[in-house]
């Protein structure tokens, strides 16, 4: 708040009267040793004293550099803060680091960075000294490949102020943040509809429109307008799902319950912590107390499938495909997470994986809440996406559940792996169901009962590398329809054979192609259908992206830029056959540079 100080200076009073010279002088006192007191003059103030008044002005609105300021300076302290976590965990033993990955590579330079702390000096690149011994005991043949991969090993998660201030400027309409996003509100609707089958239009609503009238030439003519009349069900709530097993071990839904301290597998492995729970299971971290020489003291995390029967043959379904993947890449180079082994535990299946840091939802929470990460952070992170999806598509496998949560980063933030493999099939198990991978991340072909390949995939790392560098979810949708809704206004309307060729396509268009949006009347409160008739995008994806004229970039990154928006547009093509592969993304200029 700005004070403002005024001084007011008063007129000068007029000189007062001088004393009357016949009035007699009174004599001044006298103290008992005859001594006169000594009167102390007080001279008559010419001047008033200064008056100031001070006037509250309502402060005006900080700058943009200070906003960025203040932006960093909490930053910082996150880092700071992150720092003292990191040192508390390292006194209790070290993490197991993750294999040689082909997309790391120590860089030629380093800042000077000797007086932030170590956990600080991780997180922008610069190598610990373990890190220098393994870097030296790599083979020179790794080290040669590693040094073919354009992804660099050292770049920064925060971003410039030239990029923050870009999306401050596009951080237009209503915007959900990648951040606050808690996946498992939706877990729990979604599985309600794909075990129950229950429909996904908004409120269970059923509309039953009423006949029109036969026309009537001698009818008085009235200006009222027919209302189509909308009638609301309510269905009974979906009952909870019972575990088909009465193992005092599980709870009602067949999640095991966690002790903290407990033993598994023999007493070889303890339980400290919890690290949370998915639709097929709940995973712990635990320290390895018996093993191998080396093993004893290591941190591993714990997947505990639900004691279901359905659950369980998922379960040994995904320790398959995690096998062959293991196989298929031994020098652990295609960032996927690495199974180390599985076994029983009071009828619950446990797979044993290596110890990560945390996800991609929790990075961008950390360090590019509202605003993203760092343009050079999303492309390290898409390249070792793309060489994970590259994997899976030589195997014809889909991960069907692809997005920033189920993608867990080394402690160094360099090295990425995708996990939670839970939902993952072969292609050719093309089963037709509307709620396969999580709402924002599905794919339209699922949404529309479309048949459906590896290109799902695609979809959703495209709308997780949006989330990476914006911050914000690009596809939003409340249900499956109004999903469609916002694809449309980004990509324009889908062609005709691919909605002739969609299971549900007549739910969601008429005969004459008008898309069937459902929205809530905001009068009655009701679900009414409104035909909507999409033929070009109405928003702009390179808006959302790309700086305004006032912001200027420098023209390597104004190509960067560009390179990514492209990469995006040909990620979320509408039609499946038309995106691009993961063979052609590890081409792409904006991975190759």
């Amino acid at each position: 708040m700005f004070i403002l100080r005024l001084r007011r200076i008063s007129p000068r009073p007029p000189p007062a009267p001088s004393p009357r010279s016949d009035r007699p002088r009174t004599p001044p006192p006298t103290r008992r040793d005859g001594h006169e007191y000594k009167q102390e003059q007080q001279a008559t103030p010419q001047t008033e004293p200064d008056r100031e008044i001070e006037l509250e002005l309502p402060p005006s609105p900080p700058p943009v550099e200070e906003t960025l300021a203040a932006r960093r300076a909490r930053r910082q302290a996150i880092l700071a803060k992150y720092a003292a976590i990191s040192s508390a965990n390292v006194s209790q033993g070290p993490s197991p680091s993750p294999g040689p990955s082909s997309a790391v590579e120590p860089p030629p330079e380093t800042p000077d960075v000797s007086n932030l702390p170590s956990q600080a000096q991780s997180l922008i690149g610069t190598p610990s000294r373990a890190d220098s011994v393994r870097a030296d005991s790599i083979a020179p043949e790794a080290r040669r490949t590693a040094s073919v991969s354009p992804t660099p090993g050292s770049f920064s998660l925060a971003k410039g102020d030239g990029e923050e201030q870009v999306q401050v400027q596009n951080a237009v309409g209503e915007q959900v943040s990648a951040a606050d996003y808690d996946p498992s509100l939706d877990r729990r609707e979604d599985e309600q509809k794909r075990v129950w089958g229950v429909k996904d239009d908004p409120n269970d609503v059923e509309m039953e429109e009423e006949e029109d009238d036969v026309e009537d030439m001698f009818a008085i003519a009235t200006s009222e307008k027919r209302v189509k009349k909308v009638k609301r069900v309510v269905k009974p709530a979906v009952p909870a799902i019972v575990t088909a097993t009465l193992d005092s071990a599980s709870d009602p839904e067949g999640y095991y319950q966690i002790i903290l301290g407990e033993q598994l597998d023999g007493g070889r492995y303890q339980v400290f912590s919890s690290l949370g729970k998915g639709m097929f299971a709940n995973v712990v971290r635990a320290r390895v107390l018996q093993g191998e020489s080396g093993e004893v003291g290591k941190e591993v995390a714990i997947k505990i499938v639900r004691s279901q029967e359905s659950m369980y043959k998922a379960g040994l379904k995904e320790v398959q495909i995690l096998n062959k993947i293991r196989q298929a890449d031994p020098e652990d180079k295609k960032h996927i997470v690495r199974l180390e082994r599985t076994f029983e535990h009071r009828g619950h299946l446990c797979l044993v994986f290596e110890n990560l840091s945390m996800n991609l939802r929790e990075v961008v929470k950390r360090f590019g809440k509202d605003v993203g990460l760092n343009i050079r952070a999303v492309r390290a992170y898409a390249h070792q996406l793309f060489l994970a999806l590259s994997l899976l598509r030589k195997f014809s496998i889909m991960h069907a559940d692809i997005k920033p949560d189920n993608i867990l980063v080394n402690e160094q933030k360099t090295v990425l792996k995708l996990c939670d493999l839970g939902s993952a099939s072969d292609a050719s198990e093309n089963d037709i169901t509307p709620y396969l991978v999580s709402r924002f991340y599905r794919a339209p072909e699922i949404i529309m009962g479309h048949p459906y390949d590896p290109a799902i995939d695609i979809w959703s790392v495209g709308c997780t590398l949006y989330e990476l560098y914006t911050g914000k979810i690009l596809f939003p949708g409340r249900t499956n329809n109004h999903m469609l809704l916002l694809m449309m206004e980004l990509k324009g309307r889908f062609n005709s054979k691919m909605i002739k060729r969609a299971k549900f396509g007549e739910q969601y268009f008429d005969e004459l192609g008008a898309f069937l949006s459902v929205e809530q009347d905001r009068v009655t409160g009701m679900d009414v259908v409104r035909k909507v008739h999409i033929t070009q995008p109405t928003r702009d994806l390179r808006q959302r992206i790309l700086p305004s004229g006032s912001v200027k970039l420098k023209d390597e990154e104004s190509k960067l830029l560009m390179s990514f928006v492209d990469l995006l547009d040909k990620c979320l093509a509408l039609d499946p056959s038309k995106r691009i592969t993961p063979k052609d993304a590890l081409l792409h200029p904006f991975i190759r540079g």
